[in-house]
């Protein structure tokens, strides 16, 4: 493709789906600069479990938050906890996202996601084989992709979910306990029945994050990790990017892909869409034996992900629904160390470190926010809830599409950040 230095594109946020949404623009030969306050990854992609796998990517408002019930989100120590505070903008939020807790609305949301996951790992395809970066810091596909079960009954639930959202039944396969511990020798005694998934992958996300943004900055964008975007202006045809030291960064059109914070810059640009931290936490352990591959504990909500860096265990869990620079509860950390105790045997859990919260971008309708805004010369990709980096390179490569051909595919228009 014939570089365009002359376009410029400003793409605020230097997360798994900013960079990516780089990576798809400088492709097609776009003049391309990457902002963010802190770094890359600083926000939800850093310190996230790394799956990438399609049959658990769902919208985030589903029924069982209403069988839940309000009063076990308000206990600490809940896998989905809302602090008692009085805070407007939140319970407006909590009250939206509960109205898209149906049935009805969950399973319109997941036509939607099931297009999303057809698509996914080929755009993650289409990422990795044009990099060149080292084989460990790249996506790799999951052979043994287990989740664990206090009971058979809690198995077979999320069996029947999975198959209902077409998911092929052959590739889940029941294991009961004995099968389990032949195939994963550290899981403890608190698991008693199983799954097999096959078809998933993962990556380390730090390591995958680094490259990617190694990459882009190879291919010719500028990437500056110290400045802070107060606003984004209307200049003309174009757009100016306003600092926080008072520098004004003139544009062609600016891309909003910075996470949980994207309403306060896409509100003056006709987003009226909630954009709420749903904040996840993650540490890491070094067991006695790593797991083979990812291991999912459903009813308790912990994802833990065997690193690339060696021996380490990456355990993560929670969502709570609090300001995104909020700092970290040590209770929400307790809880889940109390929570994996009985499931993986051989860890010191009390030696944990890399302690990390991290805010997740959700919506109330749980489908993630990308297109042009009501002033052509911005856009935005943001509002993935769990599964930024699951969506990045398809949020990336649909982007441009829409930016570069002129271009917006059906999936696209399910996903307009106006609607």
């Amino acid at each position: 493709m014939k570089d365009r230095p002359d376009q410029n594109v400003v793409v605020v946020g230097a997360g798994m789906v900013g960079l990516c949404v780089a990576w798809f623009l400088r492709r097609e030969g776009i003049g391309v600069t990457v902002l963010d306050r802190r770094g890359v990854g600083a926000g939800a992609s850093w310190g996230n479990a790394g799956w990438l796998a399609p049959a658990l990517t769902l919208p985030l408002p589903e029924p069982a938050v209403l069988r839940t019930g309000l009063r076990a989100m308000l206990r600490p120590d809940s896998p989905l906890y809302v602090p008692p505070v009085p805070d407007p903008r939140l319970w407006r939020f909590l009250a939206e996202f509960t109205r898209h807790c149906t049935p009805e609305r969950w399973r319109r949301a997941l036509a939607v996601f099931e297009l999303l996951n057809a698509s996914a790992l080929d755009a993650f395809d289409e990422l990795d084989l044009a990099r060149t970066v080292p084989a460990p810091a790249g996506a790799r596909k999951a052979d043994q992709f287990l989740a664990g079960f206090t009971s058979s009954r809690a198995r077979e639930h999320l069996r029947g979910e999975l198959v209902a959202v077409g998911v092929d039944p052959a590739q889940v396969q029941s294991l009961e306990r004995d099968e389990l511990v032949a195939l994963e020798p550290s899981l403890g005694p608190g698991v008693t029945h199983g799954l097999r998934l096959h078809g998933q992958r993962y990556l380390d996300p730090g390591r995958y994050l680094a490259a990617l943004a190694d990459d882009v900055v190879a291919a010719g964008v500028k990437l500056d990790t110290g400045s802070e975007v107060v606003e984004v202006v209307r200049a003309g045809a174009g757009a100016e990017v306003l600092l926080d030291d008072g520098h004004r960064l003139p544009a062609d059109l600016v891309v909003l892909a910075n996470g949980s914070w994207l309403g306060d810059l896409a509100r003056p640009h006709g987003v009226r869409r909630l954009v709420q931290a749903g904040r996840g936490y993650s540490f890491a352990v070094d067991p006695e034996r790593l797991p083979a591959g990812p291991v999912y504990f459903p009813q308790q909500r912990l994802a833990c992900t065997p690193l690339s860096t060696a021996g380490a265990l990456r355990v993560a869990g929670m969502m709570e629904f609090r300001p995104a620079d909020a700092p970290l509860d040590p209770r929400r950390i307790e809880a889940m160390v109390a929570a994996a105790r009985p499931l993986l045997r051989g860890v010191s859990w009390e030696r944990r470190r890399e302690e990390w919260v991290g805010p997740r971008p959700c919506t109330v309708d749980g489908l993630p926010l990308v297109g042009r805004t009501r002033s052509p010369q911005v856009y935005v990709a943001g509002g993935h809830g769990m599964w930024g980096v699951t969506l990045g390179p398809l949020t990336g490569r649909l982007l441009a599409e829409q930016i570069v051909h002129r271009r917006t595919s059906d999936l696209g228009r399910l996903l307009d950040p106006l609607r």
